[in-house]
């Protein structure tokens, strides 16, 4: 009797938090919002950081994803759209999406930004029909007190990501499991 109490409450959070996911992308930004919110996070972020603004003059191309929503408990997900900036213009839309399972609760919104730096990172992106972040380039997740020690010189990297805006409280923060995918707007 026990478990299926267990599973019938499982059952309810994984359909919430399948409906957050469905209400989420049905109200999915247009184009000139997540241009507009992706040059803003980005320049948010440079003036925060000043080895991800040497990254950016260095960079092959950056997947801004300016707000990205994150919740669960138990079961729990992510959702955000954004930006593939080349040379300071849109080339493609990306949206990011997770689904993870374990001690979890909370909500919380951040953003987070990708900077390719090799031409086989960025070939990587533009050939994989969705991109589960954890295959493919390596990938560096810089924190502030790394970001200080981090210069154009000592990044050897594909993929670096830096993480920004980070509100709500949910425990953990990470890219592994994240799977982006190229989308049309």
């Amino acid at each position: 009797m026990r478990y299926v109490h267990i599973k019938l409450l499982l059952c309810a959070v994984l359909s919430f938090t399948i409906l957050c996911f469905v209400s989420m992308s049905a109200s999915a930004d247009s184009a000139e919002k997540i241009n507009r919110d992706a040059q803003k996070a980005l320049q948010k972020l440079y003036a925060e950081s000043e080895s991800a603004k040497d990254l950016g003059e260095k960079a092959k191309a950056i997947l801004v994803f300016p707000a990205i929503t994150k919740g669960g408990f138990i079961v729990g997900g992510l959702y955000g759209e954004g930006a593939l900036l080349k040379s300071g213009n849109v080339a493609a839309y990306y949206n990011t999406i997770a689904v993870s399972y374990g001690l979890q609760a909370g909500v919380q919104k951040y953003g987070y930004a990708l900077f390719f730096m090799t031409d086989s990172a960025m070939k990587y992106l533009d050939k994989s029909s969705g991109w589960e972040l954890g295959t493919g380039p390596t990938i560096v997740v810089v924190d502030k007190g790394a970001s200080a020690s981090l210069s154009t010189t000592t990044a050897k990297s594909d993929v670096y990501a830096f993480f920004f805006s980070q509100k709500g409280l949910m425990a953990g923060i990470g890219l592994q499991g994240t799977k982006i995918t190229k989308i049309n707007k």
